[in-house]
């Protein structure tokens, strides 16, 4: 077994992951596990800049992770970087603040990469399985961007596209400053029209209407299955897998959707750093299966 760290940061969040790993199966022995909140991509939409403030929120806890994965010794340590990285034009400051803390390079993937990876990580246990049909439309669902991916075995088709729940939320239900508390119909209207535009331009790429299964991935998607398992606290192993119709998912969104900040907050399993966003991702999530025509169950 191999000792290995990887850190994946996000628009919205950063993970990092130690594990030991057999480099011929692939078998994972989780040894530790964390996320933080961090908004890289805060304002990026608008300035096409990663903001000082959102690279002090990220270095810190890259100094986190970095005494992590020193206190378990891993060998080696791959860092994946996605959307906010990839559309920033000084990326080269995050590259050499990650570089100064961790001593690796982030990788900035492209949008076909992260596609590809979205889809191994997603449909890798589904293998064999004889209840769910195939073929499979993963869908991550981000804060910079939204990767659609089709595919049974391998991918047969992707696309990744720029809208995620922090560019949606920045976008179109901020007000000086301050999103709306409500946000208001016309508002999500807007954001709603954006995230139908980004489905028409996937959907020239990728066969979404042949999909027989989607299955959702990201944090607000497990979010939403936490809600709607009615969990008192985020529970990993019990929303892994859930299954939800559409009826369940499309109320709540509503729900969300209409809920005030202090109310969303207020949500048992919500992290303090989805509140602001979580309406938006949803509304992603709703739209996205309403688009494709899928009826079979969403299973992040």
């Amino acid at each position: 077994m191999t000792r290995v760290a990887a850190v994946d940061c996000g628009t919205n969040s950063i993970r990092l992951l130690v594990a030991d790993a057999d480099p011929a199966t692939g078998a994972l022995v989780e040894l530790d596990r964390r996320m933080t909140i961090v908004r890289l991509g805060q304002g990026v939409d608008r300035t096409g800049r990663l903001a000082p403030e959102a690279l002090e929120r990220t270095f810190a806890a890259c100094r986190e992770y970095a005494g992590v994965i020193e206190e378990h010794g891993a060998e080696h340590v791959r860092f994946v970087a996605t959307s906010a990285s990839r559309d920033a034009e000084n990326r080269d400051e995050f590259v050499r603040g990650v570089v100064d803390i961790l001593g690796v390079e982030p990788e900035v993937i492209t949008g076909a990469q992260e596609a590809e990876f979205s889809f191994t990580g997603a449909t890798r246990e589904l293998t064999g399985r004889t209840d769910l049909a195939t073929p499979y439309l993963v869908v991550d669902i981000g804060g910079g961007s939204t990767e659609f991916v089709v595919g049974a075995d391998e991918v047969l088709e992707a696309r990744s596209v720029d809208v995620g729940c922090v560019r949606m939320t920045e976008r179109h239900l901020v007000r000086d400053g301050v999103v709306a508390d409500p946000p208001t119909r016309e508002q999500f209207a807007a954001v709603r029209a954006d995230i139908e535009a980004a489905l028409d331009a996937a959907e020239r790429a990728v066969p979404l209407r042949e999909a027989r299964t989607l299955v959702g991935l990201a944090g607000s998607v497990t979010t939403l299955a936490a809600i709607a398992l009615g969990l008192d606290a985020y529970d990993s192993r019990a929303i892994h897998h859930t299954r939800l119709p559409y009826e369940q998912v499309a109320a709540i969104t509503e729900r969300l959707m209409t809920a005030t900040h202090a109310e969303r907050a207020a949500i048992p399993v919500m992290h303090p750093g989805r509140v602001d966003v979580i309406a938006s991702k949803a509304s992603a999530t709703a739209t996205t299966r309403a688009h494709s025509g899928i009826c079979r169950p969403v299973s992040p």
